[in-house]
Protein backbone atom coordinates (compact mmCIF):
# COMPACT_ATOMS: atom_id res chain seq x y z
CA UNK A 1 0.00 0.00 0.00
CA UNK A 2 1.42 3.37 -0.79
CA UNK A 3 1.10 7.25 1.02
CA UNK A 4 -1.62 9.30 -0.28
CA UNK A 5 -0.27 11.76 -2.67
CA UNK A 6 -0.91 14.59 0.56
CA UNK A 7 1.19 17.09 1.05
CA UNK A 8 3.14 15.52 3.29
CA UNK A 9 4.24 12.89 1.16
CA UNK A 10 4.88 14.99 -1.39
CA UNK A 11 7.34 17.26 0.63
CA UNK A 12 9.19 14.22 2.02
CA UNK A 13 9.08 11.88 -1.50
CA UNK A 14 12.17 13.51 -3.49
CA UNK A 15 14.37 13.20 -0.10
CA UNK A 16 13.12 9.75 0.43
CA UNK A 17 13.97 8.49 -3.19
CA UNK A 18 17.71 10.59 -2.78
CA UNK A 19 18.26 8.96 0.47
CA UNK A 20 17.16 5.25 -1.15
CA UNK A 21 19.76 5.86 -4.16
CA UNK A 22 22.00 6.89 -1.33
CA UNK A 23 21.45 3.18 0.45
CA UNK A 24 21.69 1.59 -3.09
CA UNK A 25 25.23 3.45 -3.42
CA UNK A 26 26.57 2.29 0.52
CA UNK A 27 25.23 -1.50 -0.78
CA UNK A 28 27.18 -1.19 -4.32
CA UNK A 29 30.46 0.79 -2.12
CA UNK A 30 30.67 -2.17 0.27
CA UNK A 31 30.11 -5.00 -2.17
CA UNK A 32 33.29 -3.29 -4.52
CA UNK A 33 36.36 -5.88 -3.94
CA UNK A 34 39.17 -3.46 -4.36
CA UNK A 35 40.39 -0.42 -2.83
CA UNK A 36 40.79 1.14 -6.36
CA UNK A 37 36.62 0.97 -7.13
CA UNK A 38 35.90 2.46 -3.55
CA UNK A 39 38.68 5.37 -4.86
CA UNK A 40 36.95 5.84 -7.81
CA UNK A 41 33.50 5.40 -6.59
CA UNK A 42 33.91 8.21 -4.06
CA UNK A 43 36.07 10.21 -6.26
CA UNK A 44 33.40 10.20 -9.07
CA UNK A 45 30.43 10.67 -6.52
CA UNK A 46 31.90 14.13 -4.89
CA UNK A 47 32.54 15.50 -8.05
CA UNK A 48 28.91 14.42 -9.58
CA UNK A 49 27.40 15.70 -6.62
CA UNK A 50 28.05 18.83 -7.77
CA UNK A 51 25.94 18.82 -10.24
CA UNK A 52 23.02 19.51 -7.78
CA UNK A 53 24.14 23.46 -8.49
CA UNK A 54 22.45 22.62 -11.89
CA UNK A 55 18.77 21.87 -10.66
CA UNK A 56 17.27 25.60 -11.27
CA UNK A 57 17.47 24.68 -15.06
CA UNK A 58 15.39 21.64 -14.73
CA UNK A 59 12.93 23.51 -12.60
CA UNK A 60 10.09 23.91 -13.78
CA UNK A 61 10.58 23.52 -17.00
CA UNK A 62 11.40 19.65 -16.81
CA UNK A 63 9.55 18.77 -13.26
CA UNK A 64 9.27 20.82 -9.88
CA UNK A 65 9.38 18.58 -6.41
CA UNK A 66 8.55 19.71 -3.04
CA UNK A 67 11.72 19.97 -1.37
CA UNK A 68 12.27 20.40 2.59
CA UNK A 69 12.22 23.40 4.06
CA UNK A 70 10.74 24.33 0.81
CA UNK A 71 14.10 25.66 -0.37
CA UNK A 72 13.24 24.61 -4.19
CA UNK A 73 10.87 27.26 -4.53
CA UNK A 74 12.48 29.45 -1.94
CA UNK A 75 16.47 29.45 -3.71
CA UNK A 76 15.85 26.72 -6.66
CA UNK A 77 18.50 24.63 -4.83
CA UNK A 78 17.86 22.05 -2.67
CA UNK A 79 19.59 19.33 -0.49
CA UNK A 80 18.16 16.53 -2.48
CA UNK A 81 19.74 17.37 -5.67
CA UNK A 82 22.95 17.04 -4.11
CA UNK A 83 22.39 13.22 -2.83
CA UNK A 84 20.91 12.32 -5.85
CA UNK A 85 23.71 13.45 -7.86
CA UNK A 86 26.11 11.92 -5.53
CA UNK A 87 24.35 8.45 -5.03
CA UNK A 88 23.76 8.23 -9.29
CA UNK A 89 27.46 9.11 -9.95
CA UNK A 90 28.91 6.68 -8.04
CA UNK A 91 26.60 3.83 -8.87
CA UNK A 92 26.97 4.50 -12.35
CA UNK A 93 30.34 4.58 -12.43
CA UNK A 94 30.74 1.58 -10.32
CA UNK A 95 27.96 -0.91 -11.00
CA UNK A 96 30.97 -3.20 -13.73
CA UNK A 97 33.19 -3.12 -10.57
CA UNK A 98 30.61 -5.26 -9.05
CA UNK A 99 29.19 -7.20 -11.44
CA UNK A 100 32.13 -7.98 -13.09
CA UNK A 101 35.12 -8.09 -10.37
CA UNK A 102 37.38 -5.97 -12.47
CA UNK A 103 40.79 -4.04 -11.47
CA UNK A 104 42.29 -1.13 -12.39
CA UNK A 105 45.43 -0.83 -14.45
CA UNK A 106 47.47 2.46 -15.55
CA UNK A 107 47.69 2.34 -19.46
CA UNK A 108 51.23 2.04 -21.04
CA UNK A 109 52.94 5.21 -22.29
CA UNK A 110 52.88 4.12 -25.71
CA UNK A 111 48.86 4.04 -25.64
CA UNK A 112 48.70 6.89 -24.12
CA UNK A 113 50.35 8.32 -27.00
CA UNK A 114 48.15 6.45 -29.74
CA UNK A 115 46.98 8.81 -32.18
CA UNK A 116 43.05 8.49 -31.14
CA UNK A 117 44.14 10.05 -27.67
CA UNK A 118 45.00 13.23 -29.94
CA UNK A 119 40.84 13.89 -29.42
CA UNK A 120 41.27 12.76 -25.48
CA UNK A 121 40.48 16.55 -24.21
CA UNK A 122 37.91 16.77 -26.93
CA UNK A 123 35.87 13.25 -25.98
CA UNK A 124 36.23 14.55 -22.34
CA UNK A 125 34.61 17.47 -22.58
CA UNK A 126 31.92 16.76 -25.61
CA UNK A 127 29.50 16.30 -23.35
CA UNK A 128 29.31 19.88 -21.25
CA UNK A 129 30.18 21.51 -24.30
CA UNK A 130 27.07 19.95 -25.85
CA UNK A 131 24.97 20.65 -23.44
CA UNK A 132 25.67 24.26 -23.05
CA UNK A 133 25.33 24.65 -26.74
CA UNK A 134 22.07 22.73 -26.46
CA UNK A 135 20.58 24.57 -23.53
CA UNK A 136 21.72 27.98 -25.09
CA UNK A 137 20.66 27.74 -28.21
CA UNK A 138 18.14 25.29 -28.59
CA UNK A 139 14.62 25.24 -27.01
CA UNK A 140 14.83 22.31 -26.08
CA UNK A 141 13.84 21.59 -22.78
CA UNK A 142 16.58 20.54 -20.51
CA UNK A 143 16.58 16.55 -19.88
CA UNK A 144 16.45 16.18 -23.86
CA UNK A 145 19.47 18.64 -23.83
CA UNK A 146 20.95 16.26 -20.56
CA UNK A 147 20.06 12.88 -22.62
CA UNK A 148 21.47 14.39 -26.14
CA UNK A 149 24.56 15.34 -24.62
CA UNK A 150 25.55 12.24 -22.76
CA UNK A 151 24.73 10.41 -25.93
CA UNK A 152 27.52 12.74 -27.88
CA UNK A 153 29.76 12.66 -24.82
CA UNK A 154 29.41 8.60 -25.03
CA UNK A 155 30.46 8.43 -28.66
CA UNK A 156 33.28 10.55 -28.08
CA UNK A 157 34.77 8.40 -25.18
CA UNK A 158 33.95 5.05 -28.34
CA UNK A 159 36.18 6.72 -30.14
CA UNK A 160 38.90 7.60 -27.97
CA UNK A 161 38.63 4.70 -25.63
CA UNK A 162 37.40 1.72 -27.40
CA UNK A 163 38.72 -0.67 -25.15
CA UNK A 164 36.02 0.86 -22.36
CA UNK A 165 33.17 0.27 -24.67
CA UNK A 166 32.22 -3.12 -22.89
CA UNK A 167 32.48 -1.55 -19.47
CA UNK A 168 30.48 1.32 -20.81
CA UNK A 169 27.36 -0.58 -22.74
CA UNK A 170 27.00 -3.17 -19.70
CA UNK A 171 27.08 -0.31 -16.82
CA UNK A 172 24.02 1.74 -19.52
CA UNK A 173 22.17 -1.25 -19.28
CA UNK A 174 22.79 -2.60 -15.65
CA UNK A 175 21.97 1.40 -14.51
CA UNK A 176 18.64 1.26 -16.54
CA UNK A 177 17.32 -1.84 -15.00
CA UNK A 178 18.23 -0.32 -11.27
CA UNK A 179 16.44 2.99 -12.15
CA UNK A 180 13.28 1.48 -13.40
CA UNK A 181 13.48 -0.79 -10.38
CA UNK A 182 13.67 2.40 -8.38
CA UNK A 183 11.08 4.30 -10.23
CA UNK A 184 8.58 1.50 -9.67
CA UNK A 185 8.75 1.18 -6.10
CA UNK A 186 9.01 5.01 -5.67
CA UNK A 187 5.31 4.77 -7.85
CA UNK A 188 4.28 2.38 -5.71
CA UNK A 189 5.20 4.22 -2.19
CA UNK A 190 4.09 7.38 -4.08
CA UNK A 191 0.80 7.34 -6.38
CA UNK A 192 0.63 9.88 -8.20
CA UNK A 193 3.53 11.80 -7.87
CA UNK A 194 5.19 11.82 -10.94
CA UNK A 195 1.89 13.22 -12.64
CA UNK A 196 2.13 16.09 -10.11
CA UNK A 197 5.52 16.69 -10.08
CA UNK A 198 6.69 15.87 -13.71
CA UNK A 199 6.15 18.44 -16.28
CA UNK A 200 4.29 15.85 -18.47
CA UNK A 201 2.73 18.56 -20.89
CA UNK A 202 6.39 20.02 -22.25
CA UNK A 203 7.90 15.94 -22.74
CA UNK A 204 6.67 12.89 -24.89
CA UNK A 205 4.16 11.90 -22.01
CA UNK A 206 5.05 8.26 -22.43
CA UNK A 207 5.08 6.47 -19.48
CA UNK A 208 6.10 2.84 -19.12
CA UNK A 209 5.06 1.34 -16.06
CA UNK A 210 3.39 4.68 -14.63
CA UNK A 211 7.85 5.97 -15.33
CA UNK A 212 8.51 8.96 -18.12
CA UNK A 213 10.08 7.52 -20.48
CA UNK A 214 12.84 10.68 -20.64
CA UNK A 215 13.58 9.03 -17.07
CA UNK A 216 14.80 5.85 -18.23
CA UNK A 217 16.43 7.02 -21.46
CA UNK A 218 18.18 9.54 -18.80
CA UNK A 219 19.53 6.23 -16.84
CA UNK A 220 20.62 4.82 -19.83
CA UNK A 221 22.62 7.62 -21.05
CA UNK A 222 24.25 8.15 -18.10
CA UNK A 223 25.16 4.65 -17.65
CA UNK A 224 27.10 4.94 -21.02
CA UNK A 225 28.51 8.02 -20.53
CA UNK A 226 29.54 7.99 -16.47
CA UNK A 227 30.96 4.87 -16.03
CA UNK A 228 34.02 5.67 -17.94
CA UNK A 229 34.72 9.17 -16.46
CA UNK A 230 37.33 7.55 -14.03
CA UNK A 231 39.46 5.84 -16.43
CA UNK A 232 38.93 8.19 -19.25
CA UNK A 233 40.44 11.35 -17.08
CA UNK A 234 43.18 9.47 -15.16
CA UNK A 235 44.14 6.99 -17.97
CA UNK A 236 43.45 3.90 -16.50
CA UNK A 237 41.97 0.43 -18.20
CA UNK A 238 40.10 -2.38 -16.73
CA UNK A 239 41.28 -5.77 -16.08
CA UNK A 240 39.99 -9.33 -14.81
Amino acid sequence: MGFETSSMSTQIAYLFGSIFLFIIWLFIYFKLSSKDSRQEMIKVSLATSVLGLTEPIFVPEYWNPSTIFNLAQRTSFDIESFIFAFAVGGIAVSIYEVASRVKHQKLPIDRMHDPRHKFHLLALFAAPTSFIFLYALTSLNPIYSTILSLFIGALATFYCRPDLIKKMATSGIIFFFIYFIFFFIFNILFPGYIQKVWNLKALSGILLFGIPLEELVFATSLGLMWSSVYEHVFWYKVRS
